[in-house]
């Protein structure tokens, strides 16, 4: 099941790889401004963390009032806030890929839904507030009107349906965007399930789909046995049903493996800048 894939000519080519370098980077430079708070609710830069940690006896006695300490207390929570952007820009860049290949709009790449949580105990009688929900990209059958670009979404879902067991009929699938997933973190993996079961609920696959190669291999069981189809960043593996980029090529019809091949230079020299920006000490 290969896409046919329309060829853009060059200037279209060199716009969306513009538009889509620029939805993965944006995220990420917010990373080269990071300062730590070090405990309190404002962001401390270097003059700031010397006074805190200079007046502490302890930590002046120890030397951790030293502008390297500074940097690496940078670059900790700089670690943690380059992965998340990293997240949102995959996020943003995916949704858009989908509006693009298959002339949807924003509302029709986006799905979210109700519920009214429980509250405390002292909360009784009060109206309750329902909190809405959302995944980061949908594509409904009826909404794709190019018959072979439905026809491949149809097929697939069909495909996943068996693989997964699924007996329901589904309209379409929801996808949640992730760069990677180490954590082995049970309250997100319970809100996940919860997630597939409302997807599934509205005629919906739901489909976890991860950029990279990392994610932690029993939470990937899980989250298969609780009826999400997952997609892994592998590359050269001709697997629509378990491949990120073999999905997004052969489904979609967008090669989104040859888009960072084509920008991994100035990926990864827009990388180094932040990097070298969020290490510094000062």
């Amino acid at each position: 099941m290969v896409a046919t894939l329309v060829r853009p000519g060059v200037g279209e080519l060199q716009n969306r790889d513009e538009l889509y370098r620029e939805m993965i980077l944006a995220p990420l430079r917010k990373c080269a401004d990071y300062l730590p708070k070090m405990g309190g609710e404002g962001e401390v830069d270097l003059d700031g963390f010397t006074h805190i940690y200079g007046v502490d006896p302890l930590y002046h006695w120890m030397g951790f009032d030293s502008p390297l300490m500074f940097a690496a207390h940078k670059a900790a929570g700089g670690m943690t806030s380059i992965y998340r952007q990293l997240g949102i820009g995959c996020e943003r860049l995916f949704r858009r890929v989908l509006r693009d290949q298959f002339s949807l709009t924003e509302e029709q790449v986006t799905w979210s839904y109700e519920i009214i949580s429980d509250g405390e105990p002292e909360d009784a009688g009060k109206s309750v507030k329902p909190r809405i929900l959302s995944l980061d990209g949908r594509v409904n059958v009826d909404d794709v009107q190019d018959a072979a670009a439905a026809a491949r979404v149809r097929a697939w879902i069909d495909r996943q349906r068996e693989e997964l067991d699924i007996s329901a009929p589904l309209k379409g699938a929801v996808f949640e965007v992730r760069q990677g997933y180490k954590s082995a973190d049970s309250k997100r993996q319970n809100a996940d399930l919860a997630n597939a079961a409302q997807a599934l609920g509205h005629g919906y696959l739901p489909v976890l789909t991860i950029m990279s190669t990392q994610i932690n291999h029993a939470v990937r069981a899980r989250y298969a046995t609780g009826n999400w189809s997952v997609l892994m960043g592998t590359v050269s593996a001709d697997d629509s049903l378990h491949s990120t980029f073999d999905f997004m090529h052969q489904v979609v019809g967008y090669d989104l493996r040859a888009f960072f091949e084509r920008n991994t230079e100035t990926l990864r020299a827009s990388m180094e800048d932040i990097l070298s920006a969020l290490l510094e000490a000062k």
